[in-house]
């Protein structure tokens, strides 16, 4: 038997264990896909060796980014976002792929409205990079916002006045706040600005509607949550991993 798994750091929130889960039992694949929950990569070894028949693993938060110095070679697009949320293991060797471009790409174009030329993602890890790397590709200007700005470039959620929400009509909540179990968080923008102009994507999945869109909504702007994403990368990861 074959098995899978998701390495993360906490995991009691993940959709991703069940998803393949229940992919396997229905469509009667001889596999099981586990969590590998742990405080440090410097585990991986152990997580390999324990596990010889281990084909494959995605990776979540916070081991995106720092994954990459541990594998053998990553694909050209994982590299270029400088995130890799997917693992194959071939022949002992580990391959990074980022399958989140893929489900975000596919699952965010229903809602670009003509005449968004300006996207803000919320936070900076793995998945913002992710996210700002399919805007930029879709022809849009991309800046980010964080609660520790480390950058020049990047925005203090205090700085968000009137002009940049007028400025920024699409805005991207890639980081973990609101998931459960701390589901009554959300990112601290000034709610009461949004306008029915405004579109709201939120990458967290569980819950399925989270305080962050409710928030959006009041003030009636459109919004989506992030498990159509989930399921496109997931699937997207199982085709990587069987050579498809």
């Amino acid at each position: 038997m074959h098995t899978y798994g998701l390495l993360g750091k906490n995991l009691s929130h993940s959709f991703s264990r069940q998803y393949f889960s229940d992919k396997f039992a229905n469509e009667h694949i001889a596999a099981e896909y586990l969590n590998f929950e742990t405080g440090s990569l410097t585990s991986l070894p152990d997580i390999l060796k324990k596990h010889p028949e281990l084909k494959g693993f995605n990776v979540t938060i916070p081991y995106k980014e720092d994954i990459i110095e541990m594998l053998d070679d990553v694909d050209p697009e994982a590299k270029a976002v400088g995130a890799v949320n997917t693992v194959k293991v071939t022949h002992g060797k580990l391959i990074g792929y980022n399958t989140d471009v893929f489900g975000f790409a596919n699952s965010i174009k229903p809602f670009l409205a003509h005449g968004m030329e300006y996207a803000l993602v919320l936070g900076t890890g793995g998945a913002a990079k992710a996210v700002a790397s399919v805007l930029t590709n879709l022809g849009l200007r991309v800046s980010f916002a964080s609660r520790n700005p480390s950058k020049p470039s990047h925005l203090a959620y205090s700085e968000l006045n009137v002009y940049a929400m007028r400025t920024f009509k699409l805005i991207v909540n890639a980081t973990p706040v609101g998931t459960w179990p701390e589901v009554e968080q959300k990112p601290a923008l000034p709610y009461h600005m949004l306008t029915p102009e405004h579109f709201l994507y939120d990458l967290v999945y569980n819950p399925e509607e989270t305080v962050f869109m409710k928030a959006a909504r009041a003030h009636g702007a459109g919004t989506t949550g992030g498990l159509t994403m989930l399921k496109m990368q997931a699937e997207k990861s199982w085709e990587i991993w069987n050579g498809k």
